[in-house]
Formats: structure tokens, C-alpha cells, sequence
């Protein structure tokens, strides 16, 4: 029997970390789970008033974000920015079979995607900026599957599939 994934869909702020992650979990039959509900209250304020994170703000989040994929025998989908390398090696700190997905798009798409939101905490364009500004793209050796946020939700859950398959069948053979 095939173990179960341990997924990290991540990217910045509106480019469909929730929605592809839950689809995915979906499909996976594997928890899903947000990291935004992980922030502690000081975190989500600070985003609030439109001011970025740094990243002593994030120690904290990605300790606990690291014990809950580890907790998660059965595989997860975690939704989860994961904007730089030294981020996504914590989230990977005992987690050595973690997989990132990443929702690459550019600005002007999910910036748009932004300004159709309504009541989330994370707010301004200066915000935005900020988080591309701290992206750091992953690299192929991080076990990463790229897809393109334009094409549509089911085709990215697909995509994203057809790799995982892809990826098990080379492990397998």
C-alpha cells in the first residue's frame, strides 16, 4: 500500500492556496488543513493593519505548522505561504517526504484575485508587494510541483494528481 502524501500547497496571499488544497485533500482523501488558523492573534492584527510579517513573527507559526505535519501519519494538505527556502526546510525538518505545490502566478492576476475578496484579515496592496518581494521560488530540488494559477481549479487538482502519480510510480519502479 502507497503512503499517504504529505502535501504543502503553497504561494503568495490569493493565488487559491485554500481552495486547490482542499480539492486536493479532497481527492486524496487526506486532511486538509490552513495555516492561516495557526497565526497567533498578534500575527493576524499585524496583517491586519497592513503591516508584514517578519520572520521571528513566523518562528513560532512554522514550529507549530512542522509538529502538525509530522503528527499527520495518515498524509495531509496543508495550505501554507511558505514564501522562503528556510521556511518550507523547517516545514520539512522531520518531515523528509513533505511535497510542495506551488501556485505560481503574477502580481497583476492575484492582485486582482485580492480586490474580489471580502472580510479577510489580510489586507492592502503593500501587503501583496511585500510577500512577492519575500518569495523565494522553489527549487527543483525541494520536491516541488509548479502549476500556473490561471488555469482553472479542477484542472490544477489534475495536474497536480497526475505529477503525485508520476512521482510515486518513479519511487515504486
Amino acid at each position: 500500500m502507497t503512503e499517504a502524501p504529505k502535501l504543502v500547497v503553497m504561494g503568495v496571499s490569493g493565488c487559491g492556496k485554500s481552495l486547490i488544497g482542499s480539492l486536493l485533500a479532497q481527492a486524496l482523501g487526506v486532511p486538509f488543513f490552513d495555516a492561516d488558523s495557526y497565526h497567533s492573534q498578534a500575527n493576524v492584527e499585524k496583517m491586519a493593519n497592513g503591516i508584514p510579517l517578519t520572520d521571528a513573527d513566523r518562528a513560532g507559526w512554522l514550529a507549530d505548522l512542522a509538529t502538525l505535519i509530522e503528527a499527520q501519519e495518515a498524509g495531509l494538505v496543508l495550505a501554507c505561504s511558505a514564501l522562503k527556502r528556510n521556511y518550507r526546510d523547517r516545514l520539512r525538518a522531520g518531515n523528509p517526504g513533505l511535497r510542495l505545490v506551488y501556485l505560481r502566478g503574477d502580481f497583476d492576476t492575484i492582485w486582482a484575485r485580492h480586490a474580489r475578496r471580502q472580510d479577510h484579515y489580510f489586507n492592502g496592496q503593500a501587503m501583496l508587494e511585500s510577500q512577492f518581494g519575500s518569495l523565494e521560488e522553489p527549487a527543483r530540488d525541494e520536491a516541488v510541483i509548479t502549476l500556473d494559477v490561471e488555469a482553472r481549479p479542477d484542472t490544477l487538482v489534475q495536474q497536480c494528481l497526475a505529477q503525485l502519480g508520476r512521482a510515486r510510480e518513479d519511487a515504486d519502479g
